[in-house]
């Protein structure tokens, strides 16, 4: 790791969701979620007096900051930078429990995540940015580092702004590659955060909280599609607590389907079999839509339904990625099948097909 002087440089990747979407959000349910090779990049320069907060893909441009002691004073709040914040805050909580004298320094952030337009494509770039940020940072202060610490610091940090989900985003952007994840208990750490110090909690296990990484078969390949259409997964998750409550056998009923669905797909991961794998995508479709029907939320609109249609009439098997509501849509096909009808398909309907593949992490100094 670099020391408190010289440029420090981080990054951490976008996200797809492929299945256990919004069951997900109860803890221990599982969900499979995939690292891609988009990012987001932090770096971080010491400064004197007041620092800054860079980004060019914010239309603000920057907010300065200073210090009054070790606390951090923003002088103009912009709800853009919230994450990359919140992210600061609990990252320099972190080092002033392990005795870090604080500086000011100017952090400049440059994301792959949205399109060239600056519409979101919906893979995560809130994750990504407090990944990041905080790797940097950790760097920056020189502190101990793991994987399940940068996930445990990111997903309070995620939380403490967003305030709902899974954080299985995090996960993806900390781990990389393929992973099972299931959510933890977040009423647990809302008390924790009440009564324990970060460094405490932290170096605890966390309840229900697993990530296993996945090895895909050889054969599989995934293709992503983007309907050009954004969607606000804080806002499609509030309307489904919302509704589940008035229909708790239905609700009860997914949650149990969407369990048992993503166990039959982690067996195909584990026996190497794209056939079950596909079997399994097309099931957590249904139940996602069986799910929108009695919430009454739109998790697969028009257009995500006609990209899967098209790529399910090539031979393939797709659903909507992540909360739905627009954005992106996966698809997993066998490799070794020409994919070229469906790619001008999605094109012909104004479908996106994005130049997206899965990004592996093997250590924190990526």
């Amino acid at each position: 790791m670099k020391g408190i002087d010289g440029l420090i440089t981080a990054k951490a990747p976008g996200k797809l969701y492929i299945a256990g979407e919004y069951a997900v959000v109860e803890p221990g349910y599982p969900s499979i979620i995939v690292a891609l090779d988009q990012f987001v990049t932090i770096q971080i320069e010491r400064s004197e007096g007041f620092g800054k907060i860079v980004s060019h893909q914010y239309q603000d441009g920057a907010i300065r900051w200073r210090r009054n002691g070790s606390q951090m004073v923003v002088d103009n709040r912009d709800n853009t930078f919230s994450y990359i914040l919140s992210a600061i805050s609990l990252t320099e909580e972190y080092a002033q429990l392990l005795g870090k004298h604080m500086a000011v320094y100017d952090l400049f952030v440059n994301s792959q995540l949205d399109s060239p337009s600056g519409r979101k494509y919906g893979l995560g770039s809130s994750a990504a940015v407090t990944v990041a940020t905080i790797k940097a940072l950790c760097q920056f202060y020189d502190l101990p580092l793991t994987k399940t610490k940068l996930f445990k610091l990111a997903a309070i940090a995620h939380l403490e702004v967003q305030g709902n989900g899974s954080l299985g985003d995090i996960a993806a952007s900390v781990y990389g590659g393929w992973i099972e994840y299931r959510s933890f208990d977040r009423d647990w750490l809302l008390a924790m955060r009440n009564t324990t110090d970060l460094a405490a909690i932290i170096n605890q296990p966390w309840p229900e909280l697993k990530i296993t990484e996945l090895t895909p078969p050889t054969d599989l390949k995934l293709i992503i599609g983007w309907t050009g259409t954004p969607a606000s997964t804080s806002h499609l998750v509030d309307k489904v607590t919302i509704k589940k409550t008035s229909n708790q056998k239905a609700y009860l009923k997914f949650l149990a389907a969407s369990k048992q669905c993503i166990e039959d797909l982690l067996v195909g991961f584990a026996n190497g079999k794209i056939s079950q794998i596909e079997t399994g995508i097309k099931e957590n479709r249904r139940i996602l839509n069986s799910l929108a029907e009695f919430t009454q939320v739109q998790i697969e609109t028009p257009m995500l339904k006609q990209m899967c249609d098209i790529a399910v009439n090539n031979g393939a098997a797709a659903k909507s990625s992540g909360a739905g509501g627009g954005d992106c849509g996966i698809v997993i096909i066998n490799r070794n099948l020409t994919t070229d009808n469906l790619i001008n398909e999605w094109r012909e309907n104004d479908i996106t097909p994005l130049p997206l593949t899965v990004h592996e992490i093997n250590d924190l100094s990526f």
